[in-house]
């Protein structure tokens, strides 16, 4: 029997989980509420973890695909002190595979490959224990039922109310991301600071991250502890005003990394929210979530890599499992919370030791992950 199943959301794991259905001849409806693919910028580069992200790939069929167009000398990371001192500079062997990266984008279109995604559906509401099944809202008034829903649809979910109560809770660190485009033609001294892959400066309790993405092009992270109202009479919208004010945080500082946001633009505000450590629900008949939607956590290069391993796990278990479609959802929760929960302790800490009172903290955790 073939299960009515939809995915809302069309990001990393809604797409991952659709694909390996599909993979696998199990029809499935993917409900995004983006009017295109291209309706919005997909953000910054991924990396991609053996054993996570790329294990996921591997269930879809896409690991190959992904590797040609993956970025394994994007895996560099350079760190600086405050003053501009080379602190450590790691370059990955050439076979290195264990974290390339890739543009959000191109893994959109890689994942979407073959699927027949319904656009511009926004989802406003699910309600389980219908008669039919489990009635989707839509925010254009038509409804749908289906015997599961799966909420990949990220950290502000409108399908987590049908199982939790829990909404995310402001980190305390804020974040503001910017850009740099065509940096090794434009900017030739800032490409060579920034080298193949990313670097990273850490202060009291501040700090200033770029990583290259594909065709030239920088993302600009800075991140601090502050309010979660600290820009109230500022007008983030307003560049200069933005940058003004950003440039103050980090006075001091050595004049070639202050240069990485001189010349940024576009400043985007990102405060960092999280669910609890722990966070978990009674299961509910026919409604389940991935990703940032049942775990929210700390963007320390493991909620996407999770949320992909989820969606290719949970599809491949509907795919060649019994048939019991409500003991397979219900096990693979139990699977998900137990392996979430340890990622969220680490990334939580993680991110504690990163926008820290002692700099040094952020080194030493960079020495554990990866030796220099």
């Amino acid at each position: 029997m073939r299960h009515r199943i939809a995915v809302v959301g069309g990001g990393p794991a809604g797409l991952t989980f659709a694909r390996v259905l599909h993979r696998h001849g199990y029809p499935v409806a993917v409900l995004e509420r983006d009017s295109a693919p291209d309706a919005r910028p997909q953000g910054g580069t991924l990396d991609l973890r053996e054993g996570l992200g790329q294990l996921a790939l591997d269930k879809a069929g896409l690991l190959a695909e992904f590797q040609a167009l993956s970025r394994p000398e994007g895996q560099a990371m350079r760190i600086l002190d405050v003053d501009g001192t080379v602190l450590r500079d790691w370059r990955p062997r050439p076979d290195e595979q264990a974290n390339p990266e890739i543009d959000r984008g191109q893994l959109r279109d890689l994942l979407l490959g073959p699927l027949d995604v319904r656009w511009g559906r926004s989802v406003t509401q699910v309600v389980p224990g219908t008669r039919d099944g489990v009635l989707v809202h839509f925010a254009d008034g038509r409804q749908e039922t289906f015997d599961l829903v799966v909420g990949a649809d990220g950290a502000w979910s409108r399908i987590r109310p049908a199982v939790s109560s829990v909404t995310p809770h402001y980190a305390g660190v804020t974040s503001v991301e910017a850009s740099l485009g065509d940096v090794d033609t434009r900017h030739p001294d800032l490409a060579r600071l920034i080298g193949d892959g990313s670097v990273a400066v850490y202060g009291v309790n501040r700090a200033l991250v770029a990583q290259r993405n594909s065709g030239g092009h920088v993302k600009v992270y800075v991140q601090f502890r502050a309010p979660l109202d600290w820009h109230t009479n500022l007008d983030l919208a307003d560049v200069e005003v933005a940058r003004s004010s950003l440039l103050a945080l980090f006075d001091g500082w050595a004049a070639p990394v202050l240069d990485l946001l001189r010349r940024s633009t576009a400043f985007v505000h990102r405060p960092l929210y999280a669910l609890p450590v722990s966070h978990t629900w009674t299961h509910v008949f026919g409604v389940t979530l991935l990703g940032d939607a049942a775990h929210l956590m700390p963007p320390l290069g493991v909620g996407a890599n999770l949320a992909m391993l989820e969606g290719a796990e949970l599809a491949e278990s509907i795919a060649t499992g019994p048939g019991d479609l409500d003991e397979t959802v219900r096990a693979f929760e139990e699977r998900m919370w137990a392996r979430a929960g340890r990622w969220a302790k680490i990334t939580t800490a993680g991110l504690d030791r990163l926008v820290s009172p002692n700099p040094s903290e952020a080194l030493a955790l960079f020495d554990q992950v990866q030796p220099s």
